[in-house]
């Protein structure tokens, strides 16, 4: 006949016990270690990844550079500008040219215009992209409005510049060689950050209240003299 299980399992020796709880605790830390370092990698994988696609052009995103080292080519391509804005942003924006000739290997600014529609100060931020996207790997920004966050006033009014050109390692690229329309879209949203917004509400209203009671100050110091 068989024993009682429950017998079984109060035979065994203490030590051996113990042994698999520190195996298990042991295989417990190191998967909750795993864990958390896909965890980490996953967060440090977005700025990696952005800066990865800036530097190559990958998935559309234009390259970021210092300045252009590129020399003019006889090719023309057209570039047209798009904007958007989000709709958690009470922002108009557009851009001040429908479209520019450009002659790939030469600089060129283009610029767009942003106004704050809400009665208080926003901060915005800007994502660009380039269509065709093969096309991206040529697209070069020297200088962008879109590299930084920008805060506005209610009801300011900013022309915001772009500065650009296309490589001209572009002739030589034989699967866009028949292709010359460029797109540049930027899409403008509300920025997660509003520091910088309700700093500059914050001393605007200072300055108004500064204002107001000195207006008031002069007021009195006249009807003393009257």
């Amino acid at each position: 006949m068989n024993g009682d299980p429950s017998k079984e399992k109060q035979n065994v020796h203490p030590s051996r016990l113990s042994q698999r709880d520190r195996r298990n605790r042991t295989l417990m830390m190191v998967l909750s270690g795993i864990v958390f370092g896909m965890v980490g990698l996953a967060f440090a994988s977005v700025p990696l990844y952005n800066l990865f696609c800036k530097a190559t052009g990958y998935q559309g995103t234009p390259r970021q550079v210092a300045s252009n080292t590129s020399k003019a080519s006889s090719r023309i391509v057209t570039v047209t500008f798009n904007a958007d804005v989000a709709g958690n942003l009470g922002w108009r924006f557009q851009p001040k040219q429908k479209s520019m000739q450009v002659q790939v290997g030469k600089s060129y600014l283009a610029f767009f215009e942003a106004e704050n529609m809400e009665s208080k100060p926003v901060t915005g931020t800007a994502t660009f992209n380039i269509s065709p996207d093969p096309f991206a790997s040529y697209f070069d920004k020297t200088a962008c409005f879109c590299f930084t966050l920008q805060t506005l006033q209610p009801g300011q009014k900013v022309d915001m510049p772009v500065s650009f050109y296309i490589d001209a390692d572009l002739v030589n690229d034989q699967t866009l060689k028949k292709i010359n329309d460029i797109t540049l879209s930027y899409t403008f949203f509300r920025a997660a950050d509003q520091k910088a917004a309700t700093t500059l509400g914050a001393a605007d209203d200072g300055a108004s209240k500064g204002g107001a009671a000195a207006g008031a100050s002069g007021s009195r110091q006249k009807s003393s003299l009257n």
